[in-house]
C-alpha cells in the first residue's frame, strides 16, 4: 500500500473514528466527456485522465478500510456510441489494465469483473482474465470492474438462469426469497454496496445495480469524474456517516438495535 501524505492520513483517521466506513462502494464514474470538451480536449482525452482518478479512489479505499469498491466502467449501453470510440475505449481497457496490475498487487487488491463480458474483445478478455488471476490471491481490497453491464441484463440474466434451474428440477420457484435472487445476479458473493457515488451532478442511476441498490446511500457530486480525487472522496465517505440507515424501520427502532 502506497503511503498516503500526512494530510490524507489524518483525514483518513477522522474517518475511520467518526463512525462506520462503507464496506462497499459503487461509483457510477461520470464526466469524463463533458469535462474534455470544456477543456477543449477530445473525450478519450478525458477518459484517460479518468483512469488517474481511478487509481486514486481505489488507493484511498484500501487506505479506508472499504472492502468492496465497484466501478461502472462501461455499460450495456456504451455499446451504442460511435464505432471510433469504443474502440479507443477498448485499446484505453487494456493499456489501463496492464498499467495498473502491478499498482493492484501492491496494494493487495483483488480485482473482478462483473458483466455481460462474451460481448468483449478477444484481447480485452485476455488482459482482464491475465490481471485477475494475478491478482486473485490479494486480500486488502476487491475492485469490481462493471464491464458490458446493466441493471436490467442482471436481472433478466438472474431470471434466466433461475427458469432454467426450475426446468431441470434443480429449484422450486414458489419458494424464491431475495437471497435466492441474488445468488443468482452477476453480483453474487459480494454484498450489496453501502454507497452509490455519483459524479457529475446528474440525478439518475443509469440502470446500475439496480437491484442491490435498493438500500444503498446515494450521493452526488457535481466535480466531473477526471477531477475527482480523494479529497472528493472522503466528502462523500463523511457525508455517508452522518446518514441514519434505516432500512424501511423508525428512528427509534435503530436505536434499540444498537
Amino acid at each position: 500500500m502506497i503511503e498516503p501524505s500526512p494530510k490524507d492520513k489524518l483525514k483518513q483517521e477522522q474517518l475511520k473514528q467518526g463512525g462506520d466506513i462503507p464496506r462497499h462502494v459503487a461509483i457510477i464514474m461520470d464526466g469524463n466527456g463533458r469535462w474534455a470538451r470544456e477543456k477543449g480536449y477530445s473525450r478519450v482525452f478525458g477518459h484517460r485522465e479518468g483512469v488517474n482518478s481511478a487509481r486514486d479512489i481505489v488507493e484511498a479505499s484500501g487506505q479506508l478500510g472499504v472492502k468492496f469498491l465497484t466501478l461502472y466502467t462501461f455499460s450495456t449501453e456504451n455499446w451504442k456510441r460511435p464505432r471510433t470510440e469504443i474502440a479507443l475505449l477498448m485499446k484505453l481497457l487494456i493499456s489501463s489494465i496492464r498499467s495498473e496490475t502491478d499498482r493492484l498487487m501492491q496494494n493487495d487488491v483483488r480485482l473482478i469483473a462483473t458483466g455481460n463480458l462474451s460481448n468483449l474483445p478477444a484481447n480485452v478478455m485476455n488482459e482482464l482474465n491475465d490481471a485477475i488471476d494475478k491478482t486473485s490471491g490479494n486480500k486488502l481490497m476487491t475492485l469490481n470492474l462493471a464491464l458490458s453491464y446493466s441493471g436490467r441484463w442482471d436481472i433478466i440474466n438472474a431470471v434466466k438462469s433461475l427458469a432454467m434451474e426450475q426446468k431441470n428440477g434443480k429449484n422450486d420457484l414458489s419458494q424464491l426469497d431475495e437471497a435466492t435472487f441474488s445468488k443468482h445476479l452477476a453480483t453474487a458473493g459480494i454484498p450489496d454496496p453501502d454507497l452509490l457515488i455519483r459524479t457529475g451532478g446528474d440525478y439518475r442511476v443509469s440502470n446500475f445495480l439496480l437491484w442491490q441498490i435498493a438500500y444503498s446511500e446515494i450521493y452526488i457530486d457535481t466535480t466531473y469524474w477526471p477531477e475527482f480525487k480523494r479529497t472528493q472522496y472522503y466528502r462523500a465517505i463523511s457525508e455517508y456517516q452522518r446518514r441514519e440507515r434505516r432500512f424501511g424501520m423508525t428512528s427509534e427502532q435503530i436505536k434499540r438495535k444498537h
